[in-house]
């Protein structure tokens, strides 16, 4: 192997290492117990018919969830969760904190 072939290579490995743990800044910020934090409000909520009650469940209205590949919030559609006793569900939702929105996944709270 030549001189010159060997030092390709591991310029080549170099530089796939350095991709590998280059980490450009990101649009949205993961945090903990919280969720995301973006500046792109969310669309206002869709209308979404509630279906018939259904023993045992309860409804979790759809919301707006962000993206980060596509740069933009995506309607996550509503559906049934087996009912925990003694709980009430929490639905997701985004809070407003200065120029910055938080997302808040829904939870069972009591």
């Amino acid at each position: 192997m030549t001189q010159a072939l060997k030092l390709a290579l591991l310029a080549g490995l170099g530089l796939t290492f350095a991709g590998a743990l280059y980490a450009p800044p990101a649009a949205a910020r993961t945090q903990m117990a919280v969720g995301i934090s973006i500046g792109v409000a969310p669309p206002p909520p869709r209308f979404e018919r509630l279906p018939p009650p259904r023993r045992g469940y309860v409804w979790a209205p759809g919301y707006w969830r962000w993206n980060p590949h596509a740069h933009r919030h995506v309607w996550v559609d509503g559906g049934w969760l087996r009912l925990h006793p003694g709980r009430h569900y929490r639905p997701a939702h985004w809070v407003r904190h200065g120029q910055q929105w938080r997302f808040r996944p829904g939870y069972w709270g009591r």
